[in-house]
């Protein structure tokens, strides 16, 4: 009898100290593959607001698939590399192509060029924004396009190694479509100058 005291007391006293209710229990689950945690990249997404003499376009940046070259953009944007340049290229049905044009066609002084994210997996569709080149893949600066259409043609290995994708158009597309409907002369230069007065972060 004494025996079944002591055990019963002595489970007790163990139940108290480390807890019996499983519920209670500190459990740290590994992360599984593709599971989303608390980190910085999903915290809200950084957005631009391009801001025209056509309207404001605003876009959301993609970070986590396109590092170097948001960080890049960003760059420019902080610099206010931005304002006051112009979409010198339009094609309508194609794409609006902008910042790194003054509005006399001359070209701002940019920073050194970056590597082609364009493995990223993100497809140049309409209302994305991705890097200008050369027919160098590492070749971007600071000017860019917002796709006007599907351009699957653009995206990695399909005519070669593509353009990145680094965002997409979240307001502002009715803007786009007013940008790439200008009466344009030789070249693809719009008649009307398209200024970007600004791209600030929102």
């Amino acid at each position: 009898m004494l025996k079944n005291i002591f055990f019963i007391l002595t489970f007790t006293t163990v139940c108290l100290t480390a807890g019996c209710d499983r519920k209670s229990e500190k459990t740290e689950k590994p992360v599984q593959k593709g599971e989303k945690t608390m980190t910085t990249q999903n915290k809200a997404a950084t957005k631009v607001r391009i801001s025209t003499n056509k309207g404001d376009i605003v876009v959301e940046l993609n970070k986590e698939k396109a590092p170097i070259t948001c960080k890049n953009f960003l760059q420019y944007v902080e610099d206010k590399f931005y304002d006051g340049t112009i979409f010198h290229r339009v094609i309508n049905g194609f794409m609006v192509q902008g910042g790194g044009m003054t509005a006399d066609m001359r070209q701002k002084p940019p920073r050194p060029p970056i590597i082609n994210e364009s493995k990223n997996s993100l497809k140049n569709d309409r209302g994305t924004i991705a890097m200008a080149r050369t027919s160098d893949p590492d070749s971007a600066t600071s000017q860019f396009f917002i796709n006007h259409a599907n351009n699957d043609f653009l995206n990695y290995g399909v005519r070669d190694a593509g353009y990145a994708v680094f965002g997409k158009v979240v307001e502002g597309m009715d803007v786009v479509d007013a940008i790439a409907a200008v009466k344009t002369r030789p070249g693809d230069v719009p008649v009307e100058t398209i200024t970007i007065n600004s791209i600030r972060v929102e």
